[in-house]
């Protein structure tokens, strides 16, 4: 067996190995496993070509393969990180390389001035991987798999590269497709390396999309767009901690939505859930950059405030209340406005969370039973909030 061939058998089998690991993630929620799928499928078929005969309509048909299947990788990039798939000049381009290869193989044969062609389309595509994968990496997130990707992209984007120039510029020559010369099984064999290496990047890539799902599952509350109890806990734990450190305030509101079986047996459940993230968006909109808020509950929101006393919270989950109660929900059988009631309390020595939410969660029974629609500052005289006379005035 050749060196060549034995090349070939190993991309036949990355390419199959790729297939098979995409394919089990065909339906998965991730953008452009199935142009990576079939771009790994055609690579495979183009690779089991090389090793018939080398015919024309077989070298044709392999160099078609490999132009269009890697062109559907670069979309699949594309897609992955939600970008427009393709750009318009691409397909002109793939257009000329596809009648350049058959007029260099039928009309005018020309092996030399195929393979620089096709080399320098794939260095582009190689490139143009590259820069869409370092341009658009999410923030945030780990970044082994986007750096792999690119190194094995760039590598092979010079190998095609260096295979373009060397050609283009008549430095070798060759008088038989892929001929067993050693600029060749060096040329195959670096192509050969990084192919593997990106469909493994494929993979990663499509992990890590599915990790950061899962982790928003687990984290965001999916009807709202804002963190779950679990998640908001966390968070609230983690900076009552960094308060006790600082020596800082640190205040909490707990939010409920007035009557809201009413809303749902009115207007339907469906419009119920569409109040629900209307609320759980005009309070994150009307929220301080410093603020976090959280669906803890079926309709109730709770809204943590650091370097906040609880006189300061009151006034602004007030402001909060008043915003809502201005909004208006859409629905189709007619405008749904929904009110809050809170309960406001602020973290002292010794507090833990559970005993803090309890008591801004009495207080917010409080505000219920007094009426609706108000604020209730927890404490021993626990009563509806309203702003002091000269803080209206300074107004």
């Amino acid at each position: 067996m050749s060196i060549p061939t034995a090349l070939i058998g190993v991309a036949i089998l990355s390419c199959l190995m790729g297939v098979a690991v995409l394919g089990s993630l065909f339906h998965a929620p991730v953008p452009g496993i199935r142009h990576w799928c079939v771009a790994s499928a055609l690579l495979a078929v183009t690779a089991v070509l090389l090793l018939f005969r080398r015919l024309d309509v077989v070298v044709a048909s392999a160099s078609t393969l490999l132009v269009i299947g890697s062109f559907l990788a670069l979309q699949g990039f594309r897609r992955f990180f939600h970008r427009r798939s393709s750009i318009s000049w691409e397909y002109g381009a793939l257009g000329a390389i596809l009648v350049a290869i058959v007029y260099w193989t039928y009309v005018s044969p020309d092996v030399d001035a195929r393979g620089a062609l096709i080399s320098g389309f794939l260095a582009y595509i190689r490139f143009a991987i590259v820069w869409v994968v370092q341009r658009h990496r999410p923030a945030g997130r780990p970044q082994y798999a986007y750096h792999f990707v690119s190194i094995a992209a760039v590598l092979g984007a010079i190998v095609h590269a260096i295979r373009c120039v060397v050609y283009g510029f008549g430095l070798a020559h060759e008088t038989a497709f892929l001929e067993p010369t050693s600029i060749n099984v060096a040329f195959l064999g670096m192509a050969t390396m990084t192919l593997p290496a990106l469909s493994v990047g494929t993979v990663m890539l499509a992990h890590d999309r599915l990790a950061q799902r899962m982790e928003r599952l687990a984290t965001i509350d999916d009807l709202t767009g804002v963190l779950g109890r679990r998640a908001f806990i966390a968070q609230t734990e983690a900076l009552l901690d960094d308060a006790r450190l600082a020596k800082s305030k640190l205040s909490i509101a707990i939010l409920d939505i007035d009557n809201f079986k009413r809303i749902n047996d009115r207007h339907g459940h469906a419009a119920g859930d569409k109040a629900l993230a209307h609320v759980a968006s005009t309070i994150s909109l009307g929220i301080r950059q410093t603020d976090i808020v959280g669906r803890i509950g079926g309709e109730e929101f709770a809204l943590l405030l650091p370097l906040t006393g609880k006189e300061e919270a009151a006034r602004l989950t007030n402001r909060l209340r008043a915003i809502v109660a201005e909004s208006v929900s859409q629905a189709p059988s007619g405008d749904v406005t929904c009110t809050l009631s809170a309960g406001v309390d602020e973290f002292r020595a010794g507090d833990t969370v559970a005993s803090v939410m309890a008591r801004a969660d009495t207080a917010l029974y409080a505000a219920k039973a007094s009426g609706r629609n108000c604020v209730v500052l927890a404490g021993s005289l626990q009563s509806r909030w309203t702003e002091p006379a000269d803080a209206n005035a300074a107004r």
